[in-house]
């Protein structure tokens, strides 16, 4: 979180110093009206700015995952971004459209304009010029829909299936207030640093919007491959994947994750990879818990020998440290990246000390029995804490277990509610910020 915590500020820092070489939120003589034209300016400059970035995370591209932790904390740093784009574009449209109104109502009144002189325009402003009514129009209709596919898009009561569908529409939304800000941006601002960048995020997020549409994100990391096995766990309603992919699939690191498509229909859903990369094999496992309206659907619908595609791998929760101790919390399904992990250092030891809890509220014997069996393979020490028992973890009973836990690392996947408590008492405790690590598997 610390590399998104850093970035969203400095993005929206950076484009307010650019614009404030352009303009001033202060013009002289300070007026309702003077105010209101440079701060609608700033704002469309403000909301434009970070639905570009938004727009470009959407893509999923490679280069940016790396420098802010994986793909889970470029999504909440894409999420924060849309957040700032809705609220800013509401005080836009407010000073905009809302000025227009209290007018009309005889709550302001509009000063009287002073005689124009004549105006020699160039060919390329005089043809903006003669569309800012068409633009103004198609900016404010998009903004409503716009605004409630943003908030759409933050309800979590909403299926994911009709989530996605209606955020591809912000693709759309996006080209045209795109033309809006285009044509309606002081003209002036092109020829300076402002402009430039708001050029280049204008057209990069156009392009963006375009593939999207396209249906190709991600498109250049995705194989095919069909489903070999299935074992469903009808206690714990989860359902194991053994996936055959076909050549082209990069490798994954222990604890990364793909987008999987079943149904083109319902589009791809994020699933953590539970099986360790082996090239001469070829298979990719995954471990699904029915949580939602397409998860609670797979036992019925998946089926030995369906044509699927995965896409990836993706994320850098990836056990990379250089603490020679490590402490592991995988809580309910979050035990899946380390099922991985323990698969591979199985294969591959790396001589670390390893605490592995599982705190679960369902309990299948069967599953118990392949975890325990993994954990004896990989020479991790595996506690099960099940709430049946009454057995509840907390940092207390984590630190009273693991000897040395101070010159440890912790890796947790769960609930990010309980990520959050566990961190702030563990720094509360002394650890070192760093050496907490939480996949934030959440992709709305």
């Amino acid at each position: 979180m610390k590399a998104i915590r850093f970035t969203f500020p400095v993005i929206l820092l950076l484009l307010t110093l650019l614009w404030l070489l352009a303009d001033s939120l202060l013009p002289d003589p300070f007026t309702y009206f003077s105010f209101r034209h440079v701060f609608v300016q700033y704002s469309g400059v403000i909301a434009m700015g970070a639905m570009s970035i938004a727009m470009l995370i959407a893509l999923r591209p490679r280069w940016p995952e790396l420098r802010l932790n994986g793909l889970d904390k470029m999504y909440r740093l894409h999420k924060w971004l849309g957040i700032t784009a809705l609220v800013v574009s509401i005080l836009h449209w407010w000073f905009a459209k809302g000025t227009k109104w209290m007018v009309g109502w005889g709550w302001l009144e509009k000063p009287a304009r002073g005689p124009r002189g004549e105006e020699t325009l160039g060919l390329i402003e005089g043809l903006f010029r003669d569309q800012r009514g068409l633009a103004e129009t198609i900016g404010e209709w998009t903004f409503y829909a716009a605004a409630i596919l943003m908030i759409v898009a933050l309800i979590k009561a909403v299926p994911y299936r009709l989530f996605a569908k209606t955020h591809k529409l912000m693709a759309v939304a996006y080209l045209l207030l795109a033309y809006h800000s285009l044509i309606l941006v002081e003209f002036s601002y092109w020829t300076q640093p402002v402009g430039w960048v708001m050029a280049i995020l204008l057209a990069g997020g156009s392009a963006a919007a375009v593939l999207i549409l396209l249906g190709r994100s991600g498109h250049n990391r995705t194989v095919s491959g069909h489903i070999e096995q299935l074992h469903w766990y009808p206690e714990l309603k989860v359902m194991e994947t053994r996936i055959q992919l076909q050549p082209g699939w990069p490798g994954h690191k222990a604890g990364q994750f793909a987008f999987v498509t079943s149904d083109k229909r319902e589009g791809a859903h994020p699933y953590t990879i539970a099986s360790a990369w082996q090239a001469e094999d070829g298979h990719i496992t995954f471990v699904t818990k029915a949580l939602g309206d397409h998860t609670s659907r797979l036992p019925e619908y998946l089926q030995q020998g369906m044509e699927v595609s995965v896409e990836g791998p993706y994320g850098c929760f990836t056990f990379d440290d250089d603490c020679r101790q490590q402490i592991w919390v995988g809580a309910g399904i979050g035990i899946t990246p380390f099922i991985a992990r323990m698969k591979q250092l199985a294969a591959e030891p790396d001589g670390r000390t390893i605490h592995l809890f599982h705190p679960t509220g369902q309990y299948e014997q069967a599953a118990i029995d392949k975890l325990t069996a993994d954990a004896d393979a990989a020479g991790i020490t595996l506690h099960v804490l099940a709430s049946k028992d009454g057995r509840r973890l907390d940092g207390d009973l984590i630190r009273a277990t693991v000897p040395g836990w101070q010159q440890a690392s912790l890796w947790f996947c769960g609930p990010s509610a309980f990520g959050h408590a566990l961190h702030k008492d563990f720094s509360a405790h002394g650890l070192a910020s760093g050496r907490f690590h939480q996949e934030l598997f959440e992709m709305r």
